[in-house]
């Protein structure tokens, strides 16, 4: 089973208008789509997000968008919350999701929107429904491939932003003891592990290990 990380680049005039507004507004850091519901047949939809920001500005901006009929802002702390959504589909989200409908491929949540109003998620699959999955895409809409190959995501969502190589490098560095305390295993030992310069092992610790604490602290 293979796996695509990719970020999505469509034009303004077809995003979704709370897309435009994330990439305008400096009130939101980040928004990560945790669930959806699609119901085809109702024209109807349910998502849920994790959103980082202001919440009086994202609320305001969504009682702009008539497609957004019914919303719930749950708040968590002064700087993040919850939006549960029934949102009517629009006629260019289902053009647009009828390429993945067509292939056997599950998108792995979240997706995460990013500050320039792109998507970024990952799609789990059969290698050939990966394959021809870009050349499908509407020519409106440019992907970019972040990372490919098979899908193994035992470490959970805590480490869910580490690339494979980062995952690869902090096991090692368990399995020979470096996280120990006191240290039983040296960088050296994990570069050697890792069939690497003591200073690419170093940097991917450095990476893996702050992608790791940024998570767990919220930021």
């Amino acid at each position: 089973m293979k796996y695509l990380t990719l970020t999505l680049r469509q034009p303004r005039e077809t995003r979704h208008p709370m897309q435009n507004f994330i990439a305008d507004s400096p009130a939101v850091d980040r928004e990560e789509l945790l669930a959806w519901n699609i119901l085809r047949e109702e024209g109807v939809e349910y998502v849920l997000f994790y959103v980082e920001g202001e919440i009086d500005p994202y609320r305001a901006a969504m009682d702009e968008v008539e497609s957004i009929p019914e919303y719930t802002l749950v708040p968590i702390d002064s700087r993040s919350f919850y939006a549960y959504v029934r949102q009517e589909t629009r006629e260019t989200d289902t053009d647009f999701r009828s390429v993945f409908a067509r292939r056997q491929l599950l998108v792995v949540p979240p997706i995460e929107y990013t500050g320039g109003g792109h998507m970024r998620f990952t799609l789990v699959g059969a290698p050939d429904d990966l394959r021809t999955l870009l050349g499908d895409l509407p020519e409106r809409i440019a992907a970019d491939v972040e990372e490919v190959g098979d899908y193994d995501r035992r470490h959970g969502t805590v480490a869910a932003g580490l690339t494979d190589r980062q995952f690869e490098a902090a096991s090692v560095a368990a399995e020979v003891g470096y996280y120990e305390v006191p240290r039983e295993g040296s960088l050296a030992d994990v570069a050697a592990e890792l069939d690497c310069a003591e200073s690419t092992a170093s940097n991917l610790l450095r990476k893996a290990e702050a992608s790791v604490m940024c998570r767990v602290v919220g930021e």
